[in-house]
C-alpha cells in the first residue's frame, strides 16, 4: 500500500513537470487549444450542409464525435513525450532519483489528462457557439466529459507504449496516425454508422470509439426522438462497452508500458 501511494506521489511531481513545460514550449498548448476549434469549424460548415440527420441536426450529432477523436488523438501526447525523454536521456536523470519506477508513466498519463480537459472545454464552447446545445441533465453532462475523459485516459497508456517501444517523438507521431485515423472516422463519430457498407459497418459498431461517441450523445441529449434503436449491442448499451475498454486497456497496457520503461531505462 506505502508503494503504492508512493508511487501516485512521484507521479504527481513528473506530471507537475510536464505542466511547466508549458510555460516554456506555449505552441504545444496553443495547438491543443487551435486544433479542436479548427475541427467544429471545418465540420460544421463544410460537411454540415451535406449530411443529413433525420428529425435532428448533424452539428449536434457532430459535436460529440468530435470530442471522441480529439481526446483520442490527445493520447500522442503521451507516447510522444515519452520518447523525447528518452531520446534526450532524461530518462538517465530519473533513474539516479528515489522514486517510484512508474511514476514516470503515470505523471504523464495524468498530466495529458488536463491538455484534454481544456481541449473538452475550447469545444464545448466552439460548439456552443455553431449551435450545439446540451439537452439532458447536469449530472448526466457531467457524466458525458467525464467518460470521454476516462476513455482518453485508457487510450493514453497504449500511446506510452508506443512511445516506449519506438525511437523517436516523430515515429510516434507517424505509427499513431495510421491506427487512429481508420479508428476514428470508421466509426459514428462524423456519419451514422448505418450509412457505412456492410463491413465497415460492423467495424464501426464494435469500435470503441463509437461506444464513448454514442455514450456523450446519450448523455448530452443530442439523440433526436424518434431515432430508431442500434441493433448492435454496443451501441446498445454504450457506457458499460466503453467501461469494459477502459478496464480492458488499463489492465493490459499499464503493466506493459511500466515493464517496457524499465526495460527502456537500464539500457540509457
Amino acid at each position: 500500500m506505502m508503494e503504492l501511494v508512493h508511487s501516485f506521489g512521484d507521479g504527481a511531481v513528473i506530471a507537475k513537470r510536464n505542466l511547466i513545460k508549458i510555460k516554456r514550449v506555449p505552441e504545444v498548448l496553443v495547438f491543443v487549444l487551435i486544433s479542436p476549434i479548427m475541427f467544429v469549424l471545418l465540420f460544421a460548415y463544410v460537411f454540415g450542409s451535406s449530411i443529413d440527420i433525420p428529425g435532428g441536426s448533424y452539428r449536434e450529432f457532430l459535436i460529440a464525435g468530435i470530442f471522441a477523436q480529439t481526446v483520442v488523438f490527445g493520447a500522442t501526447f503521451t507516447g510522444a513525450g515519452l520518447a523525447e525523454d528518452m531520446q534526450k536521456g532524461i530518462i538517465h536523470r530519473f533513474r539516479s532519483l528515489p522514486m517510484s519506477r512508474s511514476a514516470v508513466i503515470v505523471g504523464r498519463t495524468a498530466s495529458d489528462v488536463v491538455y484534454n480537459v481544456l481541449s473538452l472545454a475550447i469545444m464545448a464552447i466552439t460548439g456552443l457557439l455553431v449551435g450545439w446545445r446540451i439537452h439532458s441533465g447536469v449530472l448526466d453532462a457531467i457524466g458525458g466529459f467525464a467518460l470521454l475523459l476516462l476513455f482518453a485516459y485508457a487510450f493514453s497508456w497504449v500511446m506510452a507504449y508506443v512511445g516506449l517501444l519506438v525511437p523517436s517523438p516523430e515515429v510516434v507521431n507517424n505509427a499513431s496516425f495510421i491506427v487512429i485515423f481508420p479508428l476514428t472516422f470508421v466509426a459514428n463519430t462524423f456519419v451514422p454508422s448505418d450509412n457505412l457498407p456492410a463491413p465497415l459497418k460492423f467495424f464501426a459498431e464494435w469500435n470503441p470509439v463509437s461506444a464513448v461517441t454514442q455514450a456523450a450523445r446519450e448523455l448530452f441529449g443530442n439523440i433526436p426522438a424518434g431515432t430508431p434503436q442500434p441493433t448492435a449491442w454496443p451501441l446498445k448499451n454504450p457506457v458499460a462497452y466503453t467501461l469494459v475498454w477502459v478496464v480492458a486497456i488499463v489492465a493490459v497496457f499499464a503493466p506493459l508500458s511500466v515493464a517496457r520503461y524499465r526495460r527502456a531505462a537500464q539500457r540509457v
